[in-house]
């Protein structure tokens, strides 16, 4: 079919009445699909079932001795801690384990700072104004939590090799009061960009014009592909510090989307300084972790080589969704010339940006025929997309068959919202 943009009003009117008559048999069939997150799927679930059969009434000490059940050991047990330094290819005394959640870690440290400001300097909360980048489209529980924080949010626009790197150094380098940017530098939330070799560089260059300035570094994806080998990116703490700018970055990730996103463990990783400070936090909130769960964990995946062979299998499962997703978008709507995307390599989403001016209306025909989507302008600051044109598709939680009508009634909403469009400018 033609691109909509080359048709008359006639042609369009035409169009626009048999999409609708599709989208009312569509609508009929009484759908109740849920794509507005990036949760596992029951079948990724059962993968991780093996955890509740690593430990025993009798194996509760880990490799030291150490009797798990107890309190203490508040930055986690060697072997976690391990685990996830040869992951990052870093050193263990430079990891703190954290609980099921790593975006927990990330809300405790910006309050932290925001009442304790950062290694026990000027609290942020005091200065006035603080603010962060934030490259947009993003992940919505980074902007939730500067929402929460009362911190200024400043959207940096995405490239296809990361957040555009001039704006930031401009920005950052000039504005005292900007103290961090997140980013999500492998198979980013929800575009799926690597960052370049460059911009990591680039990043880690930094020349912050805030002596207290952080990179928030939520490598949530790191070691999630769906295709081939996992990407490589290079090293930002190594970098940090060959730069002079050690102390700057914070390293969070996770095993929720490895095992149980409701059990899971977590990870901070920082310079030796950044790990000291936070541990005589955390000796404060807390007596201890969950080390038993931690042991669970080393016990299931026994080492960094078996994380990946576990990931291979949930690569296996996502895979094929990935694909549907793709095949379905490139068959009903390539070539109209109304929406753009690019299939991923890894992560949890796909990006989609449909013709200008229509995200909101795609997201509302979708709910009322049954499907809900994360909500349109949820991936940019203050929920806020200047075009109105980015959706999410969260494509892992549902099964393929239902993925797929979910799909085919996203192509048909796209293609609706777009022809009411251009019909109403025609008159």
């Amino acid at each position: 079919m033609r691109e909509y943009a080359s048709m008359n009003k006639d042609e369009l009117l035409k169009e626009l009445e048999l999409v609708r008559k599709e989208y009312d048999e569509f609508k009929a069939r009484g759908l109740s699909l849920d794509m507005s997150r990036g949760k596992p799927g029951a079948d990724q679930l059962n993968l991780s079932n093996g955890l509740f059969h690593t430990l025993t009434h009798d194996d509760y000490c880990d490799d030291m001795g150490i009797d798990c059940r107890n309190y203490g050991g508040i930055d986690g047990i060697k072997e976690a801690k391990e685990m996830f330094a040869e992951l990052l290819e870093i050193e263990p005394d430079e990891v703190i384990i954290g609980g099921n959640s790593s975006l927990a870690l990330m809300f405790d440290n910006i309050a932290s700072n925001m009442t304790h400001g950062v290694h026990d300097g000027q609290p942020w909360a005091t200065q006035g104004g603080v603010k962060f980048l934030c490259p947009s489209p993003g992940y919505d529980r980074h902007f939730s939590i500067c929402k929460y924080m009362h911190i200024t949010m400043i959207p940096i626009k995405m490239t296809p090799d990361g957040p555009d790197m001039d704006e930031v150094e401009r920005l950052a380098q000039t504005d005292p009061m900007i103290k961090g940017i997140w980013c999500v530098p492998k198979y980013s939330n929800p575009d799926g960009i690597v960052y370049s070799d460059e911009t990591v560089r680039r990043i880690a260059y930094l020349k912050p014009a805030a002596s207290d300035f952080r990179v928030y570094w939520d490598n949530a994806y790191f070691i999630h592909h769906i295709d081939g080998e996992i990407a490589r990116i290079p090293n930002i703490l190594r970098l940090c510090k060959e730069a002079g700018n050690e102390d700057m970055p914070l390293i969070f990730c996770s095993f929720s989307k490895v095992t149980f996103p409701g059990s899971a463990i977590s990870c901070l990783a920082a310079s030796k300084t950044n790990i000291e400070y936070i541990k005589k936090r955390f000796s404060i909130q807390m007596v201890g972790p969950d080390k038993l769960n931690q042991l669970r964990h080393v016990r299931f995946l026994k080492n960094a080589q078996g994380v990946i062979e576990h990931m291979n299998k949930h690569a296996a499962i996502l895979k094929p969704k990935f694909d549907a997703v793709d095949t379905i978008l490139r068959e009903r709507l390539g070539g109209l010339g109304i929406i753009n995307w690019k299939r991923p390599s890894g992560g949890y989403f796909i990006s989609v940006f449909v013709k200008k001016g229509c995200a909101k209306r795609v997201v509302e025909l979708c709910k009322n025929a049954g499907v809900k989507l994360t909500a349109a302008g949820a991936t940019y600051p203050y929920g806020y997309d200047p075009d109105d044109s980015n959706i999410r598709i969260a494509p892992t939680y549902p099964g393929t068959d239902e993925l797929k009508k979910a799909c085919e009634l996203f192509c048909i909403c796209t293609k609706l919202a777009a022809l009411e469009k251009l019909t109403k400018e025609f008159r």
